[in-house]
This record gives C-alpha cells, sequence and structure tokens, in this order.
C-alpha cells in the first residue's frame, strides 16, 4: 500500500535500495544537501581564518579561500558517493550523507595558526595520513566501541564543542584580524550576526519542512542581507573567479608534522566512532533494524577514504553528518539513491569555483552567528550523550579529572611552554589530554570505586 506521501509502499520506504519516482526524489536529495550545506564549508573558512587568510573578495588570499571552499563541497559529494554507491569493501550501500568535520578543528586550528599558506602543507600531509589511518580502522572498528562508552565520547563531544564556541563569539565580533581594533565588537558587527541567531531559531522552532530543516542556512542568508545593506559585502573578485576547474593535486605540497599527524590519526579514531554511531541510527530510525557489521566497516572504510583523497587535493577531514541522519527518521526515507542524487549536486558545485567565490563573500560576523548556534549544538550533543551515564562516584573521578586537566590546558596554553613545540600543539588543543585520560581512567579503574 502506498502511504499518503505518495512515495511508495511503507516496505519500499524502509529499502536502501529503491529509488522514489525523480518528482519526490531530487527535492528530497537537494533537502539533504540544504541541511548540511553550511556546516560542511564552515570548517575550510575557520581553518582558512586561523591560518590568516584575509576576508573579503578584495583580500589577495581569496583565492585560496574560494579553492579551499570548493574543495569541501566537492569532496563532501565525491565521499557521500563512496558511502551510497560503495565499491569492493568500501561504502555502507546506505544514505549517509559525508561533509567536512568539525570535530577535527581543536587540532587543525592551532596547526596553521597565523602561518598563511605556509601552514597548509603539514596539515594536507596530516589529513592524508590521518585518513589512511582511518581506513584502517574499518578492519577493527567493532572492536574498539568497548573502550569509548558515553562517558568518554560524550566527553570528547563536550570538549570539542567548548573548544569552538570561543571561534564563534570571535567571529560575530569581527573576527581575528579586527581584535584590538574600534570596529572589534561594534554593533555594526554584532547587528548582522544576531539577525543569523533570531532567524535560525525562529525559523527552527516556528517554520515547519524545508525551512525548517535549513533553518541556519536561512539564518545566513537574512544575515548576509543585512550585512550587504550595511555595506559589509564586497564582490570585488567574484567576477574573476573561473566557471568551471578541476582541483589540484597537491595543491599546498607536503610537509611532515609529527604533532598534526598524531593529532589527526587520533581524531580519526573519534571521527569512526561518530560514523558507527549515524550508521547504527540511519539504520534504526529509517529501516528499523541494526546495522551489520559489513555496514559499519564499510562505512568507516569511505569515511578514510574520502578524507585521504579530500587531502591529495587540499580538502578537509570528512565524516558522516549527523543531521542528515535525523532528517532520515524525519522523512521515513531510507532510499540511498536519493542522497546519492544530492551527492551528485555537491559534485557538480565544488567543480565551479564561481560558487565557491560566492560563498566566500560571506562577511566573518555573519557566520560567527551560525557557528555560535552549531557549535553550541556541538556542546549539547556532548551534554546529551552524557545523560546516559551513571553518575556514580567512578564516572565523576572520571569526568572531573578529564575535564580539569583538558579545558586547563586549552584556557592556559602557557603552562606548557617548556614542552617540545610538538607537544604543545597536541596537549593545549585540550581535547586531546581528556580524551586520553578519560579513556586510559575508565580502563584502568575498577569498577568497584563507583559504589556508595
Amino acid at each position: 500500500m502506498t502511504n499518503s506521501s505518495g512515495l511508495g509502499t511503507a516496505e519500499q520506504l524502509r529499502d536502501p535500495d529503491y529509488t522514489p519516482a525523480l518528482a519526490h526524489a531530487v527535492p528530497l536529495g537537494i533537502q539533504h544537501v540544504l541541511a548540511m550545506f553550511v556546516s560542511n564549508v564552515t570548517p575550510a573558512i575557520i581553518v582558512a581564518g586561523a591560518a590568516g587568510f584575509g576576508f573579503g573578495s578584495n583580500s589577495p588570499d581569496f583565492p585560496n579561500l574560494v579553492y579551499m571552499i570548493q574543495m569541501s563541497v566537492l569532496f563532501a559529494g565525491v565521499a557521500t558517493l563512496f558511502q551510497t554507491i560503495g565499491f569492493g569493501p568500501v561504502g555502507a550501500r546506505l544514505p549517509i550523507v559525508q561533509g567536512t568535520s568539525f570535530a577535527f578543528l581543536p587540532v587543525m586550528i592551532p596547526a596553521v595558526a597565523g602561518q598563511g599558506v605556509a601552514g597548509m602543507a603539514g596539515l594536507m600531509t596530516g589529513v592524508i595520513i590521518g585518513g589512511c589511518f582511518h581506513f584502517l580502522l574499518g578492519t577493527i572498528i567493532g572492536r574498539l566501541r568497548f573502550a569509548l562508552p558515553p562517558l568518554v565520547t560524550g566527553l570528547i563531544v563536550l570538549m570539542i564543542g567548548l573548544a569552538l564556541i570561543r571561534v564563534g563569539i570571535q567571529y560575530a565580533a569581527g573576527g581575528v584580524p579586527l581584535i584590538g581594533k574600534p570596529e572589534y565588537g561594534s554593533f555594526a558587527m554584532w547587528f548582522p550576526a544576531t539577525v543569523v541567531v533570531v532567524v535560525t531559531l525562529g525559523l527552527k522552532f516556528f517554520a515547519k519542512g524545508l525551512l525548517s530543516v535549513a533553518a541556519v542556512l536561512s539564518g545566513l542568508i537574512a544575515g548576509y542581507v543585512v550585512a550587504f545593506l550595511m555595506g559589509q559585502v564586497s564582490f570585488g573578485n567574484v567576477a574573476n573567479a573561473a566557471i568551471f576547474a578541476l582541483p589540484t593535486p597537491f595543491k599546498w605540497g607536503i610537509e611532515f608534522n609529527g604533532a598534526i599527524i598524531i593529532g589527526m590519526c587520533f581524531m580519526a579514531v573519534i571521527s569512526a566512532i561518530e560514523t558507527v554511531g549515524d550508521t547504527s541510527g540511519i539504520c534504526k530510525g529509517g529501516a528499523g533494524r541494526e546495522a551489520s557489521d559489513k555496514e559499519i566497516a564499510g562505512a568507516t572504510y569511505a569515511d578514510g577514504l574520502g578524507t585521504a583523497i579530500a587531502g591529495v587535493f587540499g580538502g578537509l577531514p570528512n565524516t558522516s553528518f549527523s543531521q542528515n541522519v535525523g532528517l532520515i527518521s524525519m522523512t521515513g526515507v531510507m532510499s540511498r539513491h536519493v542522497v546519492t542524487l544530492g551527492a551528485i549536486f555537491l559534485v557538480l558545485c565544488g567543480l565551479i569555483p564561481k560558487f565557491g567565490a560566492i560563498v566566500a563573500t560571506v562577511p566573518i560576523n555573519v557566520l560567527g552567528g551560525g557557528v555560535i548556534v552549531m557549535f553550541g549544538m556541538v556542546t549539547a550533543a556532548g551534554v546529551k550523550m552524557l545523560a546516559d551515564v551513571d553518575w556514580n562516584r567512578r564516572n565523576m573521578v572520571i569526568f572531573a579529572v578529564s575535564l580539569s586537566v583538558g579545558l586547563g590546558l586549552q584556557l592556559e596554553p602557557g603552562a606548557l611552554q617548556h614542552l617540545p613545540r610538538t607537544l604543545q600543539v597536541l596537549l593545549t588543543s585540550g581535547l586531546l589530554p581528556a580524551a586520553l585520560i578519560s579513556i586510559v581512567l575508565n580502563l584502568a579503574l575498577p569498577q568497584e570505586l563507583g559504589e556508595d
């Protein structure tokens, strides 16, 4: 029996291999793209800003920023195709949407801070090696899950959010280049950012359907219009961007940096566990079943391969996008071919530099309004995961020590000034020490400590 939406029978909608009619499949695929688009391009803009690339189309670094956005879109599409179509052991053959990962930002930001284009070679080499390591995790991912209960994973996600919240406020106030200047934190900076937040919340809670799903994107458009009217948007070099261009392999060069490589490999483990959760969530929410070991391994292989290939061409690490998992549960459409259509759209957009150039004209304060919401949601997701923890004395001690050390080092990086540079980069993110301490303590401390 066909359901009321006309998409197909209930049994068909739960089948990943079912393809709805194009009249339904195309808008559903575009909806997946809209749900993840802002989150997908934001890490590239943040990394470029941390490296010191200038914002605005009149900046000499504008073409490099455009290229990074272009690669984020292109390889999100490519990695998604790895998941939905697959080949050999690679890909879950499920409607998993891939995109550039926020989780790696606490490692990537200090790795490139203030180094400009020169810092990109070491970062991309780390992305490639981290992606290869991530790929290999596909062979053992099932055996790693025991070491990462909600106490550990929730703390890690919470620390990712806490590490990024400061970035959102800085961007909304005008960005690092304006710090120390009168314009920083001015009404002209905060007003468009505030419009983004207000419109996003309004649509998320009071609108329905596509407007609610793409609330952040709509909020950014509203803030962009306000910033344009205030004279903060420049299209100076957009006309010079090419209509079509292929990616350049090893555009930034190769440079081996131990701290970046270790950080990327460690975060690959976290990303792999996130993908396991998303794969399980899609199967439960869309098909009412558990994910198979083959699907979980295939999803992890695709994660790693997508990241490694993106790194070759100057893109950032990829991971599965949790917001799209929720979208599948909401629409009830499990078809992987719907997501394939969305991935093809991303690939086409990623081959058009002019598209990336338009995205790059978004003022940093407007982007700040969006990331305040997004990074806050990352933090909230960590709190939600921690809600499943049994808060006995043992777990409270593990959480307390891990959070104190991790957040403390993040807030006071000068405490490690006598350590080698590699260790400083790894430890001052706060994320790595918090994760390592929580994992080790969780495995080492006896359960008896939890008795009251």
